[in-house]
């Protein structure tokens, strides 16, 4: 493969199997050129399967995989990962342990056979823009896991790929230095101009990181969109949990905005307005997904104290919060922690508990709150769907 600049990859109808097992299942992804994409998943759902086919790691059992106008992988074809056009950066580095940090830089320059004064030349300004010039004649195990994954991050760009792909390279560091390296990688990725594929588990990191987001679930492409697309429109109840809930609450259809966008939800006698992913009528039994920051919390002083204690207003029952308009909920604090910027909240609600409630103001444990749920952040999918 001689393409230069930035490849487009498409996989079209492209499955991979272990014996019986389809990690990858006839799944059709267009990755347009120069774009950055993070495929984020559960450990089985096929991400690594995936990048392995893509690096032609692994070979393809059906289907087509192309990188720009060239079929690269299907039933018959399989282009070799150094005939690709590609770097790689692997979570546990993969650095030669015999080599220096110039040298294994350098070996990425190997097939394209540069003179000596070009490779030095090139690896002496890759290695300058990741922070490590004056540690190229030292060894992996004389650095620390951020500066070996920097050398690794050098390593596959110092020959200007077309593609680059990432497979969880910030898993195996702290939490400071991940942050760190994870803009780091943001901005060199793209100061580069490649196609960029990214695997991760971390949903924050995938929302950080990516133009577009593919969400996997058991060898599936469930959904391909912008990380805010992503985040208030997950196509599944599997998307909405793995991209980070606080609660999902049981309740019935009541009502229904007059655009279709939203409709209303009686949840153990509180009313809530959320938004849907499908067709929904009044009677509809549904799951409301709600995103931690949905949830609004003020304290319950006076009167309202007696509504969470149960004393009767004379319909016979407990009032809920704000009753007067969707959204608000009767609500007690089960638990509470100090989180540096303010407070995560554990806030027992509609026979559930809602969790990663922040608040800049500490509320104690036992304490009665009134829970507002932001529409934007709830998502109504139908019961029989979201089991």
């Amino acid at each position: 493969m001689t393409a230069a600049g930035p490849v487009p990859v498409e996989f079209r109808a492209t499955t991979k199997r272990y014996g019986r097992v389809e990690a990858m299942r006839a799944l059709d992804l267009h990755i347009p050129e120069g774009r950055f994409v993070v495929l984020l998943g559960p450990s089985g759902s096929g991400k690594s399967t995936l990048v392995r086919c893509l690096a032609g790691v692994e070979r393809i059992d059906d289907g087509e995989l192309h990188l720009g106008n060239e079929v690269v992988a299907d039933r018959r074809r399989h282009l070799p990962p150094e005939r690709r056009n590609l770097g790689m950066v692997f979570q546990d580095y993969a650095l030669w342990p015999h080599l220096t940090v110039a040298e294994n830089v350098a070996y990425a320059l190997r097939r394209h056979r540069p003179g000596r004064t070009e490779v030095a030349r090139r690896v002496g300004e890759m290695l300058e823009r990741v922070g490590l010039v004056h540690h190229h004649g030292r060894y992996p195990h004389e650095m620390s896991g951020g500066e070996q994954q920097r050398v690794a991050l050098a390593r596959a760009l110092v020959a200007s790929p077309g593609l680059l792909i990432f497979d969880e390279p910030l898993s195996n560091l702290d939490a400071d230095l991940r942050e760190r390296l994870r803009v780091e990688i943001a901005t060199l990725s793209r100061d580069s101009g490649a196609t960029v594929v990214y695997i991760t588990h971390d949903q924050s990191e995938a929302f950080a990181l990516a133009d577009q987001i593919g969400v996997l679930d058991q060898g599936r492409l469930v959904q391909y969109a912008p990380p805010e697309e992503v985040y208030h429109r997950p196509a599944t109840p599997f998307v909405a949990r793995f991209t980070g809930l606080a609660a999902e609450l049981p309740g019935r259809v009541v009502g229904a905005e007059a655009d279709g966008s939203s409709v209303e939800v009686d949840v153990d006698g509180g009313r809530i307005l959320v938004r849907r992913v499908e067709v929904l009528k009044v009677g509809d039994r549904v799951t409301v997904a709600v995103r931690p920051a949905a949830v609004r919390m003020t304290a319950v002083t006076g009167a309202s104290v007696l509504a969470h204690a149960g004393v009767s207003n004379g319909s016979g029952r407990a009032p809920a919060i704000d009753s007067g308009h969707p959204g608000g909920l009767n609500g007690t604090v089960a638990d509470v922690a100090y989180r540096g910027r303010g407070y995560d909240h554990v806030v027992a609600c509609c026979g559930q508990l809602l969790t990663g409630c922040f608040d800049a103001v500490r509320h104690e444990r036992g304490s009665a709150v009134s829970v507002n749920l932001d529409p934007d952040g709830c998502v109504a999918y139908s019961s029989t769907v979201a089991n």
